[in-house]
């Protein structure tokens, strides 16, 4: 990269600066407008970034997104052409980003002052996120930024985000079977049955289900089964199975207990299956995608989430909650979700640039944009002034389009205020962030207001309900005001925080071994989740466990395991180490 030797040829040639600019760039689209190809692995989407996001874009920096998701063999092709895109998100700091490091297909953003010069919010507020990706890429430079950071807390308290694992049921049913007790997954289950009974079919007359789930988000094991586990029993996703962070322990996915139980995952699979024989679960979970499972949660065709994004997030729009329906925590006794840690180090997931990009500076002016204050509001709530503003005490607030597109996305964005109208013509939804990842986290602290970043920490968003709401019914019945309140204040729960970690490196033999051991696992787990009789199920098992263990003359999980298990005592040290400084 040869920044200044770039800016003084700009110099030289200023008189064809018009049409050469409207030429340059990696597919520049005219008018003077480049665009920037953004290879993210976190991606949902492919193609041109839209709507209001768009606009702002073009608005600030003179650009467009074009999106690459990916897909099937995207990531190893693009490695071998040497050139992964402008802007790079990758969906972990671990093996791929390293031989991407390794291989030079990614800028020093310390080059000739490139992250000093141009990303002077990163650089002057988020030092610890950079110093961790020094620590992390293995060459001792900054190649990129985490995702999900938080400000700097002087109190030294341990920060969480919001919980993810909110056990979410709907409610308006709930308080029609009296609330009954929910101890355990079997008091659960007997919720949904009796749900069922008294509702089989939506306002629709479309069948009803306790959840609907869905395979594309699947990894080392299948989603929903793994999340259950975390929800439950406080053990977070890590390597080939689980940490514990109470007993900084490796769990692996086919554990069975000396008693002959299940372990963790093998006993969610074992629950999953009991709701698809019992009709409450989705018979379509093995074969849709995340969006047409979205649909059927925001019409009212499931009971449950254990996620807040696929539970109060898609149901509880302003529609729903004026008919008196909604979804909100109702956590079993004995469960002790997970709840992700806060931290100025921030998370795994990276923002980068290519190096083969010719837009360097650009690149980096966009990655700082969506690093400031305003940068974060803007991609969560839509234009300033437009959907949101800070009142005479600097404090967040909706303009009244603003709450209603944060109720319901498909609401169309319309104003008389020219300043606007180039934000407007198309539905809140097409305008969002498709990039799939967020450089602060959605709980920190807004230094700009002292307030979250998310919505429902603004002292704006706190308004007395109605009688009657049925969140107003919630919020008497549990004593707290949200349901992270009540989730925080019960106490029950786990910190996952995992510092400066970064994934180790797999051998080329073991990288085989593990997709073959993951893939046995996950295919088998979907045939035990659908099993029609117990005989089924338990022999869907033991052939994952057979299967699993074949590979390598029979060493192969047990490979699998040993790695996962060096990789959870560096974890382990790590953990100690931090805390240890903290105290």
């Amino acid at each position: 990269m040869k920044i200044m030797k770039r800016v003084i040829v700009a110099l030289l040639v200023a008189a064809m600066a018009v049409s050469v600019f409207a030429a340059c760039g990696n597919g520049g689209s005219g008018s003077g407008v480049v665009t920037l190809n953004v290879f993210s692995q976190r991606a949902n989407f492919e193609g041109m970034q839209g709507g209001w996001l768009a606009a702002i874009m073009k608005d600030r920096f003179g650009v467009e997104l074009n999106i690459i998701k990916e897909s099937g063999n995207t990531l190893t092709t693009r490695m071998e052409a040497g050139d992964l895109g402008d802007i790079v998100i990758w969906g972990a700091d671990g093996e791929d980003y390293k031989a991407a490091v390794e291989s030079g297909l990614l800028l020093d953003w310390e080059e000739q002052g490139l992250l000093k010069d141009y990303g002077t919010y990163m650089y002057e507020h988020m030092q610890s996120a950079l110093e961790k990706n020094r620590r992390v890429s293995g060459d001792g430079k900054i190649h990129g930024i985490g995702h999900g950071i938080a400000a700097e807390d002087e109190s030294g308290r341990e920060q969480h985000q919001e919980f993810m694992y909110a056990w979410e049921l709907r409610y308006d049913y709930y308080v029609e079977l009296g609330c009954p007790e929910v101890k355990d997954l079997d008091d659960l289950f007997d919720v949904f049955v009796q749900m069922k009974e008294k509702h089989p079919t939506d306002d629709e007359g479309k069948e009803t289900y306790a959840v609907s789930i869905w395979p594309d988000w699947d990894g080392n094991m299948v989603m929903y089964p793994k999340s259950l586990a975390s929800a439950y029993y406080g053990i977070d996703e890590f390597a080939l199975g689980f940490y514990d962070f109470t007993t900084n322990e490796f769990i692996d996915p086919l554990r069975i207990n000396d008693d002959g139980s299940y372990g963790p995952y093998l006993e969610m699979v074992q629950y999953f299956n009991r709701l698809y024989r019992a009709g409450l679960l989705d018979p379509d979970s093995d074969i849709q995608k995340n969006d047409q499972a979205n649909a059927k949660i925001k019409s009212g065709r499931t009971f449950w989430s254990i996620f807040n994004y696929a539970g109060s997030s898609q149901f509880n729009t302003l529609e729903n909650l004026n008919s008196g329906k909604g979804m909100y925590t109702v956590v079993p006794e004995e469960a002790t979700p997970v709840v992700y840690g806060l931290s100025p180090l921030g998370g795994s997931c990276l923002w980068t640039i290519g190096s083969k990009t010719k837009e360097p500076e650009l690149c980096m002016q966009v990655i700082n944009w969506f690093a400031t204050p305003t940068g974060m509001l803007e991609q969560q709530y839509g234009p300033q002034g437009l959907c949101w503003y800070y009142d005479e005490n600097g404090k967040t607030c909706f303009t009244d389009l603003g709450r209603t597109a944060a109720a319901d996305n498909n609401t169309e964005l319309v104003s008389d205020n020219p300043d606007y109208q180039k934000y407007c013509g198309d539905s809140f939804k097409n305008g969002q962030q498709q990039l799939n990842n967020l450089i602060w986290s959605l709980d920190a602290i807004n230094p700009d207001s002292g307030e979250t970043f998310n919505k429902k920490g603004w002292a704006s968003e706190k308004a007395p309900l109605a009688d009657g709401n049925i969140e107003l019914v919630w919020r008497e019945n549990n004593n707290s005001n949200s349901m992270d309140e009540y989730l925080d204040a019960r106490g029950k729960f786990v910190i996952s925080q995992k510092y400066s970690y970064a994934e180790g490196k797999k051998d080329a033999d073991l990288k085989v071994v593990w997709e073959q051991v993951t893939k046995s696992i996950t295919t088998w787990s979907w045939k035990a989740i659908e099993a029609d009789t117990e005989e089924e199920f338990e022999n869907a098992i033991n052939e994952m466990i057979k299967e699993a263990k074949s590979y390598n003359n029979g060493e192969g999980y047990n490979q699998c395991v040993e790695w996962s298990e060096n990789e959870a005592a560096i974890l382990t040290d790590i953990i100690k180490e931090a805390k240890s400084a903290q105290n």
